[in-house]
């Protein structure tokens, strides 16, 4: 039986040299022509590259008359405590919520750009566009002391006058003096002429500040040397 069926095997067609090919071409499937469509950009990826370019676009608008911006630990805040340090604020002074990465790339170029060390972490941003920097800084240490927060909800850093203040200098930027205050110092301390005091005063609070110093210095300085004149 066995020889029989590898008898019936060996049969002209099978042994023919184009059998091979002829089964092939019964065998094989043709094959469904690709249906792929070259790649585009997906909608969602264009809005998101566009919703990007407006937060920077939000960013460098603030950065205009921008006295000081310091950067604000939120993690764990809540929208409430937000709002209400934002209705805190005066109008000189714009809390923003953004990227590190949109903010970093809105600063640069500028004297701000020395805020990068801070730029980690959830933060949200504090622009100041005015030179009363005290009253500005405050409101957000005060609802931190009544509501509690977490001592790593602090400020992670700040920049005025392209210089970084890291969160262990922040006394010196909230103890600064108002210009109500340089100017009540200037009146009392100063003798010099009108022109030159009017000149004076409408220079930025800390050159005020640095007048005034100087000044008192040549006073003393003045005082000694007298008795030996």
């Amino acid at each position: 039986m066995e020889a029989a069926a590898l008898s019936s095997l060996s049969s002209p067609f099978l042994s023919s040299p184009h059998s091979h090919s002829r089964i092939n071409r019964i065998l094989t499937f043709p094959s469904r022509p690709s249906r792929r469509t070259p790649t585009l950009p997906s909608i969602r990826a264009t809005i998101t590259r566009a919703k990007k370019e407006e937060v920077i676009a939000a960013v460098k608008v603030q950065l205009e008359n921008c006295y000081l911006i310091a950067g604000i630990r939120y993690e764990g805040l809540t929208v409430k405590q937000l709002q209400a340090v934002r209705k805190a604020l005066p109008d000189s002074a714009k809390l923003m919520v953004a990227k590190n990465t949109l903010v970093g790339k809105a600063i640069e170029g500028t004297q701000f750009e020395a805020l990068k060390p801070c730029l980690n972490g959830m933060n949200a941003y504090l622009f100041v566009h005015s030179e009363e920097i005290p009253e500005a800084l405050m409101p957000y240490r005060t609802i931190q002391k009544d509501e509690k927060f977490d001592e790593r909800n602090d400020y992670v850093g700040a920049v005025f006058e392209g210089k970084f203040y890291g969160p262990d200098e922040f006394k010196a930027l909230e103890t600064m003096p108002s210009r109500a205050e340089i100017y009540a110092k200037l009146l009392g301390t100063l003798q010099m002429p009108a022109i030159s005091l009017v000149g004076t005063l409408q220079a930025p609070a800390r050159n005020l500040l640095l007048v005034l110093q100087a000044y008192v210095k040549k006073l003393e300085a003045e005082q000694e040397a007298a008795p030996a004149s």
